[in-house]
């Protein structure tokens, strides 16, 4: 008889758990989530995922692709979301493929991005060097040469990246493209080179952005120190709009925030996780730290699950707060 009782116990546990994941917003709906190739985009990305298969959808592993292809597969139904949408920086780049009428797009995960070109300090108090324009002379400019072209070397973007067009816009409107020639491949890799020429104690010339560990191994104001641009340019849908800050600093780039962006029909049809996008918010700070972990080495796949499951630890009721809220949308 005990043994019986028993049985039943279990089996009731067993059906109360079947009743608990079906009734769940996302039980048997696949999400396709994207990312570009840079790795350092996977614990945004994990972190959102994390929190839809609470609401019960099947996550499937993340797909690394262009951002072009990103914003066309997403528009088109064929993958479900992206957690680093920069926005303005992507605005030609959505607009293109479809802008509101085909995206889903609220909140703001990760706020306070910046961008911009830097140079060492040592360089920059030796020859008074704040603004951009100032590589327009060629003997500032060669400072800056590490292939003897004559040309200043910057580091620059990913072909394909929205900085690629911004940079490349920047260096005519800025008459600098008899000057300086921007080096683009593999950002890692550049600026691996980048930084090693700084330990070496030989000037050095940047692009790069925040949240994103560089800032955090040359600190800016420190080692290195940002330039202004002599005035605000920018292409596409952002023609015309001021970069100036408050302060009537300029350094050329918007501060940006990074939004996750879903195809719009099937935030519609799940409005649990189209209310998780949208209050889903992540400190800047926060990614920059484990960012810097990876290029401690911590940046394997199981590494930054580790670092995303030790976030969430970290802020659970504020994570669990995410999913009842997007729970609460559903029903």
């Amino acid at each position: 008889m005990r043994k019986t009782s028993m049985v039943i116990l279990a089996l009731s546990a067993v059906l109360s758990t079947s009743s608990m994941a079906a009734e769940l917003p996302g039980n048997g709906i696949k999400v396709q989530p994207l990312q570009s190739s840079l790795a350092e985009e996977t614990f945004q990305t994990l972190l959102v995922n994390k929190a839809l298969d609470k609401l019960g959808y099947d996550v499937l592993p993340i797909r690394e692709v262009d951002y072009n292809v990103a914003y066309t597969a997403i528009a088109a139904g064929d993958a479900t979301f992206m957690a680093v949408n920069w926005d303005p920086l992507h605005a030609d780049q959505y607009k293109a493929a479809g802008g509101d009428a085909k995206f889903y797009r609220q909140g703001a995960y990760i706020s306070g991005a910046a961008q911009g070109y830097l140079i060492d300090k040592k360089t920059a108090d030796k020859y008074k060097i704040t603004n951009i324009a100032q590589l327009k002379d060629p003997k500032i400019a060669k400072l800056f040469d590490s292939n003897g072209d004559g040309k200043a070397d910057l580091t620059g973007c990913n072909p394909g990246w929205g900085c690629e067009a911004m940079i490349n816009h920047q260096l005519k409107a800025y008459h600098l493209n008899q000057t300086v020639e921007h080096n683009q491949g593999n950002y890692a890799a550049l600026i691996a080179d980048t930084i090693a020429r700084y330990h070496e104690g030989k000037p050095i010339l940047y692009y790069t952005w925040t949240p994103y560990w560089v800032s955090d191994v040359l600190v800016p104001g420190r080692d290195v120190v940002w330039l202004q641009v002599p005035f605000s340019s920018q292409p596409g849908e952002m023609k015309g709009v001021s970069t100036k800050l408050p302060n009537g600093m300029d350094y050329g780039f918007p501060v940006n925030t990074m939004r996750i962006v879903a195809n719009k029909k099937w935030a519609e049809k799940n409005p649990a996780a189209a209310k998780l996008f949208a209050i889903m918010k992540l400190p800047i700070a926060d990614v920059n730290a484990q960012n810097l972990r990876m290029h401690n080495g911590e940046a394997s796949q199981q590494d930054i699950e580790r670092q995303t499951e030790g976030w969430i630890h970290a802020h659970q009721k504020l994570f669990d707060g995410w999913v009842s809220t997007a729970l609460s949308a559903a029903k």
